[in-house]
C-alpha cells in the first residue's frame, strides 16, 4: 500500500489542525531526536556485536 499526493495532503492537514503551527516544529525536533538516538544505539549495539566476536 502505497500513499498518494492526496492522502500525504490530508495527513498533514489533520496534524495541523490537531497540533497546531506552533506545536509541528517542537514534534518535528522530538522525533528527529528519537530517531537520532535509535540509530545510535542501534551502531553502538553493532560494534559491540563485532567486538565479541573477535574475542
Amino acid at each position: 500500500m502505497r500513499l498518494g499526493t492526496q492522502e500525504i495532503i490530508l495527513i498533514l492537514v489533520i496534524v495541523v489542525l490537531l497540533f497546531g503551527g506552533k506545536k509541528i516544529p517542537e514534534l518535528a525536533k522530538g522525533l528527529g531526536k528519537g530517531i537520532r538516538d535509535f540509530k545510535d544505539s542501534y551502531k553502538g549495539g553493532e560494534e559491540e556485536a563485532k567486538q565479541e566476536e573477535k574475542k
